[in-house]
């Protein structure tokens, strides 16, 4: 029975031995497959020509509202002010408030 235990022995240990060296060499070669595949990448971004990034024109500044357009939208906010005083949804105060900022007399 000895000799049976001495045999399993050797075999675990030669086992263990033969697992630990395996795993070795195979983290040691998935590190090397690893720098070459990084170094292959590096080589091909360095070979691509680098691309240029696209820049959007500015928009064209917006055309000045004419002055007849301008007043007439002016008069029609007015009007609006004056039917809601008129309705009481506005007050006086409120009414000559938002007047004055229409006009830009603030």
């Amino acid at each position: 029975m000895a000799g049976l235990l001495r045999g399993i022995a050797r075999t675990a240990a030669v086992a263990g031995t033969a697992t630990a060296v395996s795993n070795r060499v195979s983290r040691r070669q998935a590190g090397r497959w690893a720098d070459q595949e990084g170094q292959a990448q590096e080589q091909q971004y360095a070979q691509q020509p680098q691309q240029q990034q696209y820049v959007a024109p500015a928009p064209a500044p917006a055309a000045a509202p004419s002055m007849a357009d301008d007043m007439g939208s002016r008069i029609d906010q007015l009007k609006e002010l004056g039917a809601l005083k008129e309705q009481g949804i506005l007050t006086e105060a409120e009414f000559a408030q938002q007047k004055s900022v229409i006009l830009g007399t603030t």
